[in-house]
């Protein structure tokens, strides 16, 4: 009797300490009419967590959360993760999965480290410096123009918007044209 007391209390909190799995449901039907939601229920992001965490998965999050409430969900960095290569403040986009690299680990073709990535296209709201140079014509220095001026004058609001950048005319705005979201 003494030792099951303290066996049960602490598989109660072990089960406790278990993250809630997330249910994933299928879109609507083509032909469905749309329902709409409440304004006042908050919306959901889910998220595909990858890399050098601790438990890869997808998680659900409310509007808001960010790149490093998606690493913690994940049980946080395993050891050796590069997290100075990710912007952990970045905002997280539904859809979209969060990559942890591991030291000396490059990206796969095509792909990016952190969330800035929605449909293979590349947030200019959110990208780091890194990311922003994977595009046409956009160098280290335009790169930090671009994150200059997102925090000095807020989120882009649309693409075109990249021209208010010194150094982007119409030339490298439409190589990227096709390769960026706001």
């Amino acid at each position: 009797m003494l030792v099951a007391a303290p066996l049960a209390g602490a598989g109660l909190w072990y089960v406790r300490s278990l993250p809630k799995p997330v249910e994933v449901r299928a879109g609507p039907q083509p032909g469905a009419p749309a329902v709409a939601s409440p304004s006042s229920t908050p919306a959901l992001l889910l998220v595909d967590v990858a890399g050098w965490v601790r438990r890869p998965g997808v998680y659900e999050f409310a509007e808001g959360a960010r790149v490093i409430d998606a690493i913690e969900a994940a049980g946080g960095a395993r050891p050796g993760a590069m997290l100075q290569s990710l912007n952990l403040a970045a905002p997280l986009v539904d859809g979209t999965q969060v990559l942890v690299p591991k030291e000396g680990e490059a990206p796969p073709p095509g792909a990016a480290w952190g969330s800035s990535m929605a449909g293979g296209l590349v947030n200019v709201n959110t990208a780091s410096a890194a990311e922003l140079e994977t595009l046409p014509g956009i160098g280290e220095v335009l790169a930090q123009r671009i994150i200059d001026h997102r925090t000095a004058n807020g989120p882009f609001t649309s693409v075109d918007q990249l021209l208010d950048v010194s150094g982007i005319g119409e030339s490298i705005l439409g190589s990227i044209r096709d390769l960026v979201t706001v």
